[in-house]
C-alpha cells in the first residue's frame, strides 16, 4: 500500500510569515498539534509545533522553580511574555527539514517511522508542494477498516 491510500487531504496549514496569534487561533481551532507551514506559492517550508509555540514564549525551568514569588505569580509573568510576543513572525519557530514523504511511498515504511520516532503526523510533499499528511489515526483508521 502506498501512502496516497491513506493519506488526508485536510490538514492544519499556515502561511509562513504569520504571527503567532494567528498560530496559536489555527492551533485552537483546529484542534492539531502541527501546523504545516506554505510559502506562497503553496511549496512546502516545515512545521510548526504546539509545543514549540509554548516553549518559545515559557520561562525557563530554573526560574520557575527557584524564583521568588508563587506560581500564580509566574503564570502571569508567561501570559505577559506571550502577549509581547503575539505579533511576532513564527518564522524562526519552524522545523525546516522534517521528515517528509511522497505519496508513492510505502505506507508500511511511514507508519514504522511515526512509531519509531514518536511523531504524530508527516507531510507528503510532491514536487516540493504539500499535497496532504499521514498520520497515527489514518495508519489505524486504515489497517482496521473492513
Amino acid at each position: 500500500m502506498q501512502i496516497r491510500d491513506m493519506m488526508n487531504l485536510n490538514y492544519a496549514r499556515i502561511p509562513i510569515g504569520s504571527t503567532m496569534c494567528e498560530a496559536a487561533d489555527v492551533f485552537a481551532t483546529s484542534q492539531a498539534s502541527d501546523l504545516m507551514v506554505v510559502d506562497a506559492e503553496d511549496c512546502f517550508v516545515g512545521v510548526l509545533s504546539e509545543g514549540d509555540l509554548i516553549r518559545a514564549v515559557m520561562p525557563k525551568f530554573e526560574d520557575l522553580m527557584f524564583s521568588s514569588g508563587t506560581f500564580v505569580d509566574r503564570f502571569d509573568e508567561f501570559t505577559q511574555t506571550a502577549k509581547a510576543s503575539k505579533d511576532d513572525p513564527i518564522d524562526e519557530l519552524v522545523i525546516r527539514k522534517p521528515l517528509t514523504y511522497s505519496p508513492d511511498d510505502d505506507a508500511l515504511k511511514a507508519a514504522a517511522t511515526m512509531v519509531a520516532k514518536q511523531i504524530r503526523r508527516l507531510p507528503v510533499v510532491e514536487d516540493g508542494k504539500l499535497v496532504g499528511i499521514v498520520s497515527r489515526a489514518d495508519v489505524c483508521r486504515t489497517i482496521f477498516a473492513d
